[in-house]
């Protein structure tokens, strides 16, 4: 592996070697990459020499680099080297966003008849010599053999540490593994910690390729805190970026907050950021309440908090932007975790009163801005909030994140990238790609929301979001700002912007298309051998040496533990085995009441009818409670209700402290709607008045408070009473060291239970990959889509043919919706509606009840796309596969509205749906259905509703080109 720390000192070098480079130089300049250089109005760094180099002598490379480093200029090369030669390249990204980019970019550089953009809903030029594309649509070009392969020479994977993504990384890896050997592949990473891991299975699968990694920053980068509206330096001295990242020594083995601090890094936090975190902590601690409830300062009778208890209080939003322009630190991009937060962000900027730009940039910024709205329907302006938008633009703010119309953040991205906008609000997206480098980066907090709970930023995404500050060529130097909030341990800062720890892991796992697909090319056995070069393998592989190594010493302790717990009066062992089994039994007996509590409050709430007034004793919102709907089918009910105040939630066992019963019952009128207020006042009413009444509920309804305890411990306490006997007639129960023999007992156990953990991880992680494909192929042939051809071979049924052009999370569900005829008897519109059950997937929060369906029709092919969901569900659990994500209802009225051409804000009105939102989603319903309308043998009927249905959705703020 080559590492290169910063470009070479030409000075430095002795005669003999300026000798030998200025040769190097002659030779360079007669070949391709000297042509090439020519070409460019700057100089190579040695890490981009040195790549460029390898791929011109016909090796692949693997190029790690901090963001901004300018390593796009390999895949470039890869290019002109693939236009000089007479072959194709293709240059792939994880987003639509940055392959529009791209394609814009190299349109300019090589005319736009050489270059073609292919996504998942555009198509320009694809025969093109260079295709800009998106990573899934290389991968379906594979599996599908298509033509377009034809004469393919190289292929660049820009953000290849993409494949560490949860939901789509796989396909790098498939693409990967499914390139022509021929074809040269450029992969493009940011700094990760195991690069030559990564190269070493790069070289096994494709072959001679070269690892260049850099760490060094061409525009060094300084860290700040910003404390109130002051700027003050993270580290003491002059510390840039390279300088805080030493080696790590991989046998350095104390603990890693210890490696982390200031004083084992080399470096030291500013003095005065610790004062600061030190006069807070003391002001906190002053302020907390004492015996008499009140802080310090109060029982001295001044209980009115001064102004230096209060802390540091964060300068607002206009006042953060201020503060860097008079620094002279603008263009900047502030990273806020929240959409809302973003748009909020610049109403605040623009409702301060702050201007950023000049006259003559605002009358450039108001022409592109116009000319970017003139396409879209003036109806839709106003929906879109593109005169705020335009507001905020002209004093030089602007947001940014996946909820604004693509128009619009490719707007942004250009008057930024020109200087003519100044800040930027955006969610952390905007880091995995989009070229959008600024002067500075300011982080707002150090934790997000990850859609679970609020988590602390790793090392790698700090580094990542603060990789965008200092614009080569433009900038001497970039500045990272985080911003003080309560709290703020500035060592803990420190140490997130000296570490290099971001390693690239696998989550490759062979899919149901995947499976079918390897099959039909190369048939079973071979499609195992595949599997197995995977890169999950490979670093499943290389784990189980270290994981032996851990067994083999564990195994000495033991032996050591053992000889300590040997006692004079019998066979300890067996005693500490029968301490054991004690507590497991007393352990199993708590497990099986809580379990049984659990059983029958799941089994109460299932039987609860529409109707019925519950008595909900904790969660959010205890006390009464009518239930909207019944939920019947899930493992954990969570039925709908509605509280006596109005409000609407689902309850769940851990609302309940045992099964609930109705208390009472009322009748829920036909023309009861959830989404109005007065008809939730007036069944509330009801309820309140029945229980006034104390009717009773609906016969069979009541349930015993025993929890079927009785039944649920069958022989469990006499077991207990069996084994406290035999422990006590045991002869080193009567011990004087009994105690301490348990102790090294107990440790030997814990010991042994962890070893024999490692084993079994050992044994689990051998042929991990081909196992899993084993129990897809096992659920394939359940379903039909494999049949039995002789000699144990498998063969593709028709309907597996068909399943082999879905492409997507929920590719069996389709192919059974199609299979089961969920699309029959529907309309080009109702088809486009039930596309969005099969693609969408709303926010955990966003999930209600299940809205009534726009057609009877709809709401049959609805019940079965989730009846075979929940069947499907039952399958993967049994063969122990990841589930098939929950058919999703929140988009089947706004796309079916929009089919029927209703207006944007009659399609938006009543959702939560952002536009931008609505059109990707609705840009996904059309990529669906167009891998349905050109599925081979589909129904002649169904292909042609399908185009129909795209030809009616594709329209308005959908249609207007995101690609400028």
């Amino acid at each position: 592996m080559s590492s290169n720390t910063g470009p070479t000192d030409y000075e430095e070098l002795s005669p003999a070697e300026r000798y030998r480079a200025s040769a190097e130089r002659r030779a360079e300049a007669a070949t391709y990459l000297g042509a090439f250089v020519r070409t460019l109005d700057f100089g190579l760094d040695d890490f981009q020499r040195q790549s460029c180099r390898s791929l011109q002598e016909g090796r692949g490379v693997l190029v790690a680099a901090p963001t901004g480093a300018g390593k796009t200029i390999v895949g470039e090369f890869a290019i002109y080297l693939a236009l000089q030669r007479g072959l194709k390249a293709f240059y792939t990204t994880p987003i639509k966003a940055l392959s529009n980019q791209k394609f814009t970019e190299l349109s300019e550089k090589y005319g736009a008849d050489k270059v073609g953009l292919l996504t998942g809903d555009t198509s320009i030029n694809g025969d093109a010599p260079v295709v800009v594309m998106t990573t899934e649509v290389l991968r379906n070009m594979l599996y599908a053999d298509s033509a377009t392969l034809d004469d393919l020479g190289y292929v660049v994977m820009d953000e290849v540490h993409y494949l560490a993504d949860r939901f789509r990384g796989a396909v790098w890896e498939e693409v990967i593994i499914h390139l022509p050997s021929e074809v040269q592949v450029v992969s493009l990473s940011a700094t990760v910690s195991n690069a030559e891991e990564f190269g070493a299975w790069l070289d096994t699968v494709r072959g001679d390729t070269d690892i260049i990694v850099s760490e060094h920053r061409p525009v060094p980068l300084w860290q700040h805190v910003m404390v109130g509206r002051q700027i003050m330096d993270l580290f003491a001295g002059e510390t840039t970026f390279d300088e805080i990242a030493p080696p790590v020594d991989e046998e350095d083995t104390r603990p890693s907050s210890v490696k982390d601090s200031a004083k084992g890094r080399g470096f030291e936090v500013n003095p005065d950021l610790l004062t600061v975190a030190q006069s807070e902590s003391q002001q906190s601690f002053r302020s907390r309440p004492g015996p008499g409830g009140r802080g310090q300062r109060g029982r001295r009778g001044n209980d009115r908090p001064g102004r230096e208890e209060r802390g540091v209080r964060p300068a607002s939003r206009p006042q953060v932007i201020a503060s860097l322009d008079r620094m002279d630190l603008l263009p900047a991009i502030t990273f806020i975790f929240s959409r809302a937060g973003c748009d909020a962000a610049v109403a605040q900027c623009v409702r301060s009163g702050l201007w950023l730009t000049t006259e003559k940039e605002q009358r450039i910024i108001a022409e592109r801005v116009d000319e970017a709205g003139f396409e879209i329907p003036p109806d839709d302006l106003d929906v879109l909030g593109f005169w705020t938008w335009r507001d905020g633009l002209l004093r030089g703010f602007a947001a940014h994140h996946a909820g604004m119309l693509p128009t619009f953040k490719e707007v942004v991205e250009k008057l930024f990238a020109d200087g003519l906008v100044k800040a930027v609000f955006a969610t952390e997206t905007l880091a995995l790609g989009v070229n959008m480098p600024a002067r500075s980066v300011v982080l707002e907090k150090l934790d997000k929301f990850n859609g679970e709970a609020h988590v602390d930023i790793t090392a790698g995404e700090y580094t990542q979001l603060t990789g965008r500050a200092g614009r080569r060529g433009i900038d001497v130097e970039g500045h990272a700002v985080v911003l003080w909030q309560p709290g703020t341990d500035p060592t803990a800062v420190a140490g997130l912007a000296s570490r290099r720890t971001y390693p690239l892991n696998s989550s490759f796992r062979p899919t149901y298309n995947m499976s079918i697909n390897l099959l039909a090319q190369f048939g079973r056995a071979r499609a195992r051998e595949i599997l197995e070069s995977s890169f999950a393998q490979f670093q499943a592989d290389r784990s189980v040496v270290g994981l032996a190594k851990q067994v083999r010493s564990r195994e000495e302790s033991l032996a050591g533990f053992a000889k300590a717990m040997t006692c004079h009066l019998g066979d300890f062992t067996e005693y500490a085995r029968l301490r054991r089994e004690l507590s497991d039994a007393e352990n199993l007996t708590s497990r099986t009441k809580s379990r049984a509590r659990k059983s029958l409050s799941d089994d109460s709430l299932a039987r609860l009818l529409p109707g019925d007034v519950v008595d909900v004793p904790g969660g959010r919102a205890p006390g009464p409670a009518i239930v909207l709907s019944s939920d019947h089918t899930s493992r954990e009910p969570r039925p709908a209700v509605l509280t006596l105040d109005n409000q609407l939630r689902r309850i769940g066992t851990d609302d309940l402290e045992g099964p609930i019963a109705p208390v009472t019952r009322i009748r829920i009128p036909k023309s009861f709607n959830a989404k109005v207020p007065k008809s939730r006042r007036d069944l509330a009413s009801s309820a309140r008045n029945a229980l006034r009444e104390n009717r009773p509920p609906a016969p069979g309804n009541n349930r015993n408070n025993d929890f079927g305890l009785a039944t649920a411990l069958p022989n469990q306490e006499k077991r207990i009473a069996d084994l406290r006997r035999a422990l006590r007639a045991h002869p080193c129960h009567g011990c004087n060291e009994r105690e301490d023999h348990a102790r090294w007992s107990e440790r030997w156990w814990k010991l042994r239970r962890e070893t024999d953990g490692l084993v079994r991880q050992i044994q689990g992680r051998t042929n991990t990959i081909a196992k899993t494909f084993d129990r897809v192929c096992d659920v394939l042939s359940s379903y039909g889509y494999l049949e039995p051809a002789g000699d144990g071979r498998l063969a593709i049924s028709p309907d597996g043919q068909r399943l082999r052009r879905i492409y997507g999370e929920k590719d069996l569900l389709i192919s059974q919706s199609l299979r089961l005829g969920a699309f029959e008897d529907l309309d080009a519109a109702e088809i486009a509606a039930l596309a969005s059950v099969l693609v969408y997937q709303a926010k955990r929060e966003d999930r209600g009840l299940r809205p009534r369906m726009p057609s009877v029709s709809l709401e049959t092919s609805v019940d079965i796309v989730i009846r075979e969901w929940s069947a499907l569900e039952d399958v993967e659990e049994e063969k122990k596969l990841p589930l098939t994500g929950e058919p999703e209802l929140g988009l089947v009225w706004p796309v079916y509205k929009w089919a029927r051409g209703r207006h944007l804000q009659d399609v938006l009105t009543g959702t939560d749906l952002a536009a931008g939102d609505f059109v990707r989603w609705v840009k996904q319903v059309v990529d669906l259905l167009d891998q349905l309308a050109k599925i081979p043998g589909l129904d002649p009927r169904l292909a042609r509703l399908c185009a129909e249905a795209i030809s009616l959705i594709r329209r308005g703020v959908v249609a207007y080109s995101s690609v400028l």
